[in-house]
């Protein structure tokens, strides 16, 4: 299913609002992001980098780790009020203006 991030923050505070302790404070879910960064990192680094897992370590699928980390950031924007559509917007609109000259482009590099 595809969702928009007006759904998924819908979807989001749906299941925590049926819960007493709602959202976490800010410093609490800023903890719970690093938290879940932490282990997306350390199964790309099993994956890609250098450090092999443990064979007591089961494998763990990378979308799912991806998955843990939007639902937080999803909590985080919900608890902040902050629109994640509104956000992308406003940082996609400062990095093509401030980067859209910084890497090689592809038509550049074919033309070449």
């Amino acid at each position: 299913m595809n969702y928009s991030t007006k759904e998924m923050q819908e979807r989001v505070d749906r299941y925590i609002s049926q819960f007493k302790e709602g959202y976490f404070s800010p410093l609490s879910l800023q903890a719970r992001l690093t938290e879940e960064v932490g282990e997306m990192a350390r199964e790309i680094n099993h994956r890609y980098g250098e450090k092999p897992k443990k064979s007591s370590e089961e494998d763990k699928a990378l979308s799912e780790e991806l998955g843990d980390v939007l639902f937080v950031l999803t909590c985080f924007a919900n608890s902040l009020d902050i629109d994640l559509s509104e956000a992308f917007e406003q940082s996609m609109g400062k990095i093509e203006t401030r980067d859209k000259d910084r890497w090689t482009k592809k038509e550049e590099v074919e033309n070449e």
